[in-house]
């Protein structure tokens, strides 16, 4: 059974679920940024994921970038898949601007996380829905 680690938990807001995966906010004012969490259990790399599962991740967070890249104007989108600290797969998809705190550097393990406003975050949260309802992600179904 899928259950989400707790410190994503504590870190993110849900916006929706996917086909795959649980798609959440990360709480960090700094960046428009997007987690992908396959609700798939005991999973922490992306070769565990069947062969589908593997290309409905990679579509899943092609998808979210390319409609995050618009969204914000993006400079540059980062998509990656870390997991040193929390286990659990996931795929970060972050929006990237020349002016953002820690251009061009990684945005991870670059300064403290700035939590959004509760006004700020709600906000956001309505934002990142809209995006992300403009692709087929949440009505599609496929055999996983």
């Amino acid at each position: 059974m899928f259950d989400l680690d707790e410190r994503l938990k504590n870190d993110t807001v849900v916006i929706a679920d996917s086909v795959l995966c649980r798609i959440l906010l990360m709480n960090d004012s700094r960046y428009p940024w997007l987690i992908l969490v396959p609700r798939i259990a005991s999973v922490s790399e992306v070769f565990e994921l069947t062969a589908v599962q593997q290309q409905q991740l990679w579509q899943e967070a092609s998808d979210v970038g390319r409609v995050l890249k618009s969204e914000f104007q993006a400079d540059k989108m980062n998509i990656a898949t870390l997991g040193n600290v929390v286990k659990q797969l996931h795929m970060h998809v972050v929006v990237r601007m020349q002016e953002d705190a820690a251009w061009p550097a990684p945005v991870w393990g670059n300064g403290a996380a700035q939590p959004y406003s509760e006004n700020a975050k709600s906000q956001m949260c309505t934002r990142m829905r809209a995006a992300i309802a403009q692709i087929d992600l949440i009505k599609t179904e496929v055999d996983l």
